[in-house]
């Protein structure tokens, strides 16, 4: 299971984002971060946005209130989503 920190706004978690790859999927968890596979390459922040677009989808939540905080030039991030609890997250992780 990953690490999800409950703040005031909503919550805290790792992902690893495997760019260029043949299709956007959550592909399982490694290393405490849930790992997410995307098509976008990793140059001038093309994958984050893919990562924040793909991750809005996943969670049913409007872009803005998902950011970027650690690991922008990274394979692994943190990300914060406002809004939303533990359990969400918990929710679109694949068991």
């Amino acid at each position: 299971m990953i690490s999800i920190k409950e703040t005031t706004d909503g919550v805290v978690f790792n992902i690893r984002v495997l760019p260029r790859s043949s299709r956007c999927e959550i592909a399982g968890i490694q290393n405490d971060a849930l790992k997410l596979k995307i098509t976008a390459p990793p140059i001038e922040g093309q994958a984050n946005e893919e990562c924040i677009r793909f991750l809005s989808d996943a969670l049913g939540v409007k872009r803005n209130r998902i950011s970027i905080i650690a690991g922008r030039k990274s394979k692994n991030k943190s990300v914060a989503v406002t809004g939303l609890t533990t359990k969400d997250i918990e929710s679109i992780i694949p068991t």
